[in-house]
């Protein structure tokens, strides 16, 4: 029996300068800043639109730009700019951004997903950068088993086989660096964070739920007590720490609450194509008990309803590379600072696991990320970005939101620059130089 696969259909190979695969935060900022140094970019999407996990997954909000502190009377300080910065800026001015909510010690604030998925767009549209949408890598290019120089990837028209001078692995999973043999790990000893289906709830009375629960988006022990309640009686509602947040939209809360683990109870990581789907199915059960929980239960939520859930359940967590650097626990707690640093983060570490998620604040402080944690250890033309970065279980709970991917893809495009300009290598660009091209486009690293 033959069990090769046929595939005869033939597409014309692409050639470019720097390929990035996926459009989430870290994708788009790569993209674009890439571009914007004149190199020919080409962005590979498995949507058809942009936004990744912020959009995909529906978790809706730009986190990660503010201090946190337990200052009376204190207001958002944002520690974050650049590409962060101008994109959010982008958003607000198309409507898609709302104000700073208050999230326990710090900030966040919550955007449109359909505003994001256009301002990514006509971003990348007016510069130029060459999208492929509903195109998936499904392997490595390599010279001598070392060396990336692109992909082929599975389009509806055939196989598609893009060349790049460097490639940047954006799609949260370090999917390349697996495909290629490279060192890569899962989690803490092979356990992730849960997945959670993030939803929107529509037809709410937004101020009488703020009159009662007030304006910090993580909701306090009356409604944990009230969702534990429920658990005991038999409802399917496994956490009882929920975060509700106002969105831009009127009469509508974005609604991050399920804790999803298999029928049998088991844990469940996305790269398992069983666990994947399992979350999908298990998610949008939990989402419908829990809006049934807040019609019920909830001030002003009396006559809401399901708006839309995510395009897929939210992922927090799966493979990350062996960097030459990994960016350790202690190092998030300590707000430790890298001579080679070329991203900041105030944002605590969150571990999603069991009824009530861990969080470790950092308190008017910030910890940065060095260029070497988007390095592999093994492997030429080849950088990561995005929450795929080298970095230790707790470390990532931090690392991996909203406004640090963008910033870590504006770094990435110009260390992809830099080598193609150069022609070196991407482990050799010298981190000071993508310090002062970041310190240019006002990073404000320094």
């Amino acid at each position: 029996m033959n069990d090769r696969a046929i595939d005869v259909r033939k597409v014309k190979d692409l050639h470019c300068d720097v390929l990035v695969i996926g459009g989430g935060a870290a994708g788009v900022a790569a993209a674009v800043t890439a571009r914007r140094q004149g190199l020919r970019v080409v962005l590979l999407e498995r949507y058809g639109f942009c936004g990744g996990g912020a959009v995909a997954g529906l978790s809706g909000t730009v986190c990660g730009m503010y201090l946190a502190t337990d200052r009376i009377g204190a207001k958002p300080e944002t520690v974050v700019f650049g590409f962060a910065e101008e994109f959010c800026k982008m958003l607000e001015d198309r409507g898609g951004l709302g104000p700073p909510l208050r999230y326990g010690k710090t900030w966040t604030r919550v955007h449109d997903p359909l505003v994001w998925r256009d301002t990514a767009d006509a971003l990348l549209m007016a510069i130029g950068v060459q999208v492929i949408f509903h195109a998936v890598a499904i392997g490595t290019l390599l010279d001598g088993k070392e060396r990336v120089e692109g992909v082929q990837a599975w389009t509806k028209q055939g196989p598609l086989t893009i060349r790049a001078q460097v490639t940047i692995d954006a799609s949260g999973d370090a999917d390349l660096v697996a495909m290629a043999g490279f060192d890569s790990f899962v989690g803490d000893h092979g356990h992730v964070q849960n997945p959670t289906m993030i939803f929107r709830l529509l037809g709410v009375d937004v101020e009488r739920f703020t009159a009662t629960y007030g304006d910090d988006t993580i909701m306090g022990e009356a409604v944990s007590a009230l969702i534990r309640e429920r658990q005991s009686a038999g409802d399917n509602l496994p956490r009882s720490k929920i975060w509700l947040f106002p969105t831009t939209r009127p009469g509508e809360l974005l609604c991050n609450c399920t804790r999803i683990t298999g029928d049998d109870g088991r844990e469940l990581n996305p790269l398992f194509y069983r666990d994947f789907t399992d979350a999908e199915l298990n998610g949008r059960r939990q989402v419908s008990a829990y809006a049934e929980f807040f019609k019920k239960y909830v001030t002003g939520c009396e006559n809401a309803f399901i708006n839309d859930t995510g395009v897929q359940v939210g992922v927090r967590q799966t493979r990350q590379i062996e960097g030459v650097t990994k960016l350790m626990n202690n190092d998030v707690l300590a707000a430790r600072k890298f001579s080679d640093a070329i991203a900041r983060s105030p944002w605590p570490i969150e571990l999603h696991s069991g009824a009530r998620p861990k969080v470790e604040w950092i308190m008017d402080d910030y910890y940065e990320v060095p260029y070497s944690c988007f390095v592999p250890t093994r492997g030429e033309g080849l950088l990561v970005a995005g929450r795929c970065l080298s970095a230790e279980h707790e470390a990532v709970a931090s690392a991996r939101v909203t406004a640090q991917c963008f910033s870590y893809g504006h770094a990435i495009g110009h260390a992809a620059s830099l080598a193609v300009r150069q022609k070196i290598e991407p482990r050799t660009v010298d981190p000071q130089e993508i310090r002062e091209a970041l310190e240019k486009n006002g990073a404000q690293l320094f």
